[in-house]
């Protein structure tokens, strides 16, 4: 196994998978709570416990941390997706990608509410509707894809690189 491409992909898709998460958050936050930041203030309740789930504010000890385990949590699941996929040609396609990337968003909602102890659950989940909780899944799933595609799409596919110039020996 090529683990050095499979940390590569896990970085740039697990970032997009966090990133648009994210944003689905915020605007459930703001939409449902009245407060952008508080669905990520949530997620770092693991350490501050019952005083993160009510954090509406923006700051560094919950928005942070929030963010933080919550980006660290979805390179984690783009790792496994990685490494599920390298070396299997088959599951390069964009429709193989993207059902990979949705099978590895339902496991993460699966072990984040039915595995893990109450203590290590996301937390945005006492802030959010179940609706605005399958919008989050639903956005990592993308950002995950998106990852993935960028980092496992063909040749053929990928932008010409520059041509390096010659190097003159002395």
């Amino acid at each position: 196994m090529d683990w050095k491409q499979v940390l590569k992909e896990a970085f740039v898709a697990g970032s997009m998978g966090s990133l648009l998460s994210s944003v689905v958050l915020v605007m459930a936050g703001r939409r449902e709570s009245g407060s952008a930041a508080a669905p990520v203030n949530a997620v770092s309740h693991w350490m501050w416990d019952r005083e993160s789930l009510r954090t509406d504010a923006v700051d560094w000890k919950h928005t942070a941390a929030g963010y933080a385990t919550h980006h660290g949590a979805a390179v984690f699941w783009a790792a496994l997706h990685a490494a599920a996929a390298e070396g299997r040609p088959a599951l390069r396609t964009p429709q193989a990608v993207v059902t990979g990337a949705v099978v590895t968003s339902a496991l993460a909602n699966l072990v984040d509410y039915c595995v893990v102890p109450k203590r290590l659950t996301p937390g945005f989940e006492h802030r959010l509707s179940t609706g605005a909780m399958v919008g989050v899944y639903g956005a990592m799933a993308l950002g995950l894809a998106a990852g993935a595609w960028l980092m496992r799409r063909p040749p053929q596919l990928r932008l010409p690189q520059r041509p390096q110039e010659p190097q003159l020996e002395e």
